[in-house]
């Protein structure tokens, strides 16, 4: 089977991926603490306004509305015995919205996290979490995606369950992880583990990256220490960007993301820079962002690899354990406050260098 991701990229040097699902949606009317998802059966015109509005900004690639989709989320709002039925319905949507662009846009099935803990720390077990995005993945395909999206994952164990649940479609596979506890997702996974963890599923797998956590400044920086962690294998993945649009505030009664378009549109040629091709943002960003980085792509003259210095004075502020990746020391204490100061190692004055 034609690998749609790849094929695309061989007649372009970026895929452009949406924004922010939940702040378009909350936009339109949803309330806290109501399933998205839903609006696939209740509020179809409202979703397909959403899709459009990335199609419309320039995105190539726009994740289904079903973030939440599996039946462990869906089981909080009472729609556990739902999930083929909205996840097709997302999907169909923006099949319809992709088939009607004036280019082509890939229809991307969403799958995120099911918000339980895995053994041995908690009480979910692979191959009962493998059921449920298996059910998930086969509706997003049935409805017209032509890939699985896996996205703000924390555990390794939830990323194996979900890329074998996804590759009963047979479509292309992605994963993403949320990197938002000083250089590492909330259970200790760094940029590094993400690309080890790809390693185990390569060919089958297309593409890794990071997304949401802490801000574009350290998503980049996680870019950077994926793309060193991968010089090790022979074969790597298609890496992924998709950065929260700046920091969160609370303004007047409501959370606000800071990151102006300015800011995406650097953050995202820093990406590509990074060795980032699949590049968008997370919560917080609009179709104005996405416009902005579309153009910031276009007219991008590719640079050297960006060093830490460089990301803090164009993005903002990079974790502690974070620097200290990307200066090759992955052990928890140098990467905390208290622990031991970064060492530059011969593996990052090999790396950094302009690739």
């Amino acid at each position: 089977m034609t690998n749609i991701i790849t094929q695309l990229l061989q007649e372009k040097s970026y895929i452009l991926a949406d924004g922010a699902t939940g702040t378009n949606l909350f936009s339109m009317g949803l309330q806290t603490g109501d399933s998205p998802e839903f609006w696939n059966a209740d509020h179809p015109e409202r979703v397909t306004a959403h899709y459009k509005s990335f199609i419309n900004a320039g995105s190539d690639l726009v994740l289904t509305n079903t973030f939440g989709g599996n039946r462990f989320r869906l089981q909080l709002h009472g729609g556990e015995n739902r999930v083929d039925e909205l996840n097709e319905k997302a999907a169909g949507l923006l099949r319809s919205a992709a088939d009607q662009a004036d280019r082509k846009v890939l229809v991307a099935g969403d799958i995120g996290p099911t918000g339980e803990i895995f053994q041995p720390a908690g009480t979910l077990d692979i191959e009962t979490a493998t059921d449920a995005f298996a059910q998930q993945a086969q509706a997003l395909a049935n409805g017209g995606a032509d890939l699985i999206w896996i996205e703000t994952l924390s555990s390794i164990e939830e990323a194996r369950a979900a890329f074998a649940g996804a590759r009963t479609t047979d479509l292309p596979v992605v994963f993403t992880m949320s990197i938002d506890t000083n250089g590492r997702t909330m259970m200790g996974v760094t940029a590094e583990d993400i690309v080890n963890l790809a390693a185990e599923m390569l060919p089958d797998l297309t593409g890794c990256g990071s997304n949401c956590g802490v801000g574009a400044a350290e998503v980049v920086a996680a870019m950077v220490n994926m793309k060193q962690s991968c010089s090790k294998f022979d074969q790597e993945p298609v890496f992924v960007a998709k950065a929260n649009c700046g920091i969160p505030e609370w303004v007047d009664g409501e959370i606000v993301y800071n990151g102006t378009p300015d800011l995406m549109a650097r953050y995202a040629q820093l990406a590509y820079d990074s060795g980032a091709r699949i590049i968008g943002g997370c919560c917080g960003t609009t179709p104005a962002h996405i416009t902005a980085m579309r153009d910031a792509l276009d007219n991008h003259q590719p640079g050297p690899v960006p060093q830490v210095q460089q990301i803090i004075a164009d993005l903002g502020e990079v974790s502690v354990g974070a620097q200290s990746q990307l200066l090759g020391d992955m052990t928890v204490a140098g990467g905390s406050v208290s622990g031991t100061s970064p060492r530059r190692s011969r593996r990052t004055k090999r790396t950094a260098r302009p690739e």
